[in-house]
């Protein structure tokens, strides 16, 4: 994984997520994050954590893996204690960023982490869960918003 792909934007309704692949070392938490609902298609699959919102400046922790299957854990080691969200995408054209239509709607698979309705701007909130060491494990399911075309 080269630096300049690490630091793609993920793109999550309208908010861009930087990746930037650093993670502070020394602390002792680890978030391990099951994803399903991946397509079974060579393409690439983000995952951020963020905190305090899902916008580009609070989604500072990424990973951009090559898709292996219809299901994948990605971990995060190393993270500070503290309320974080997850939120994913599969890039299934490889250009680097979530597809939308010309209304705003996810063309690509995509979740986040909590209990966050399909039908509206996802809120932190929602996607919220809080990180204690030793750390965390949770499953965020993919989904496409529309068909593929």
């Amino acid at each position: 994984m080269s630096l300049r792909r690490t630091a793609a934007l993920l793109v999550v309704f309208g908010s861009a997520i930087a990746l930037p692949g650093a993670i502070a070392s020394g602390q002792a938490a680890t978030v391990e994050v099951d994803v399903e609902g991946i397509e079974p298609v060579t393409s690439r699959l983000y995952v951020a954590l963020c905190q305090g919102g899902l916008t580009e400046t609070e989604c500072r922790i990424g990973q951009d893996d090559p898709v292996r299957g219809t299901g994948q854990r990605v971990v995060f080691r190393g993270v500070q204690p503290g309320v974080y969200a997850v939120a994913a995408f599969q890039d299934v054209n490889g250009n680097g960023k979530l597809d939308r239509t010309g209304l705003g709607l996810p063309l690509e698979p995509y979740g986040f982490s909590g209990e966050v309705a399909r039908r509206a701007r996802p809120e932190f909130e929602s996607a919220a869960f809080a990180l204690r060491e030793p750390g965390a494990s949770l499953r965020v399911r993919l989904s496409r918003a529309l068909p593929p075309r």
